[in-house]
């Protein structure tokens, strides 16, 4: 839900940068894993599984007393009807001081809704599977089932992968922790490469991810197991997971928050977490089968298969994944209810209050 509520409490200029705040979430949780487990990594006894378990705790409370303060999303009660509520949870998340700011926004909200009540009048799981909501769910879908597929099973797993490409332990969980630092500072980056576009940056990742796991395969069959061939195996893990968190990793939020319609967000992003869940299934199923000396034995040729998949969604990308940045979500439902093709989004604007002819009109090509 996270994606969601920050995608619908946030102006639109702010919304991609608070989407992909939530992968940062998880490169600096995954940090300091990395980092607790690095640290207990030669310490025997019970306590070397206790404390990184327990130090899982103390997230909890905190979140609790911030999400108990944080405001209901103005979506949410137009949505229900409740305008008036609606017009005081704007007030309070912005810092306008111009008269009538929020009813306008509100006017904007309710503008929106209406527009998806037109298209499509349902709100239950079944219809993000009908009519214009169906292509917009599989938009979500693929966008999220990307991830695993595209080698996050092999690089989201560092250590394991350095241990079996022939590193030390005591290596593996150094590079490990320096390679989630990378991870995090990748994901900042993405916000200062967030105006390229959402399309181009998950188009260009999972073209990269592609030649960086196809080069780890390369790099295993020639190079054999050669201390050499394995550092570099894990120096190109280390560009991938640089690559991943400053593209395909934080992107995905934006997309999926922003894809979906208002009145089926919350369903989409449930709907797309459970596609992402099954592949993550089955790529953490398959991946150490593939990795591990006692049955496939793969080793860095682990990579020939991600990279294969990581190419069959760079093809996807390429054709069904539409730009939409700079869209608010009133101009996205006018796009998808006129079924423009995926890669003229960013050829129109969008005028929602213009009459039927006139509301989607080619773009000046200079002005773009």
């Amino acid at each position: 839900m996270a994606p969601a509520y920050a995608s619908e409490v946030c102006p639109m200029a702010l919304r991609g940068y608070l989407t992909v705040y939530v992968n940062l979430c998880w490169a600096i949780g995954q940090l300091i894993s990395a980092g607790v487990q690095a640290g207990f990594s030669n310490t025997t006894g019970h306590w070397s599984y206790r404390i990184p378990f327990a130090i899982q705790w103390a997230w909890p409370v905190p979140l609790f007393i911030v999400l108990f303060f944080a405001p209901e999303s103005p979506w949410y009660y137009v949505r229900i009807g409740d305008y008036e509520n609606a017009e005081k949870s704007i007030t309070r998340l912005s810092s306008s001081t111009t008269p009538g700011h929020a009813k306008q926004a509100l006017a904007m909200m309710i503008h929106t809704n209406e527009i998806e009540k037109s298209i499509d009048q349902g709100t239950s799981y079944l219809d993000c599977f009908r009519g214009v909501d169906r292509r917009r769910t599989e938009i979500a879908c693929m966008a999220f089932a990307a991830q695993p597929f595209c080698g996050s099973s092999m690089g989201g797993t560092p250590t394991f992968f350095f241990v079996q490409a022939g590193l030390p332990e005591s290596i593996s969980f150094r590079m490990s922790v320096g390679g989630l630092g990378i991870a995090s500072v990748g994901t900042i980056i993405s916000w200062w490469l967030l105006p390229l576009g959402r399309r181009t940056l998950y188009l260009w990742g999972l073209g990269l991810l592609t030649a960086v796991l196809m080069i780890v395969g390369f790099i295993s069959v020639g190079a054999g197991d050669s201390q050499g061939g394995n550092y570099a195996q894990a120096s190109m893990m280390l560009i991938w997971l640089g690559v991943y968190y400053m593209t395909v990793g934080p992107v995905c939020y934006a997309i999926i928050s922003e894809v979906s319609s208002t009145r089926l967000r919350n369903k989409s992003v449930c709907v797309s977490r459970i596609a992402y869940y099954i592949a993550q299934i089955i790529c953490n199923v398959v991946n150490p089968y593939m990795l591990n000396p006692t049955a496939g034995n793969w080793r860095g040729k682990t990579g020939f298969f991600w990279g294969g998949c990581s190419f069959v969604f760079f093809i996807w990308t390429f054709f069904r994944l539409p730009e939409t940045k700079n869209k608010t979500f009133e101009e996205l439902d006018l796009l998808f209810a006129n079924n423009v093709a995926t890669r003229e989004f960013a050829k129109y604007k969008v005028d929602a209050y213009a009459e039927d002819d006139n509301v989607l009109t080619v773009q000046d090509t200079n002005q773009r």
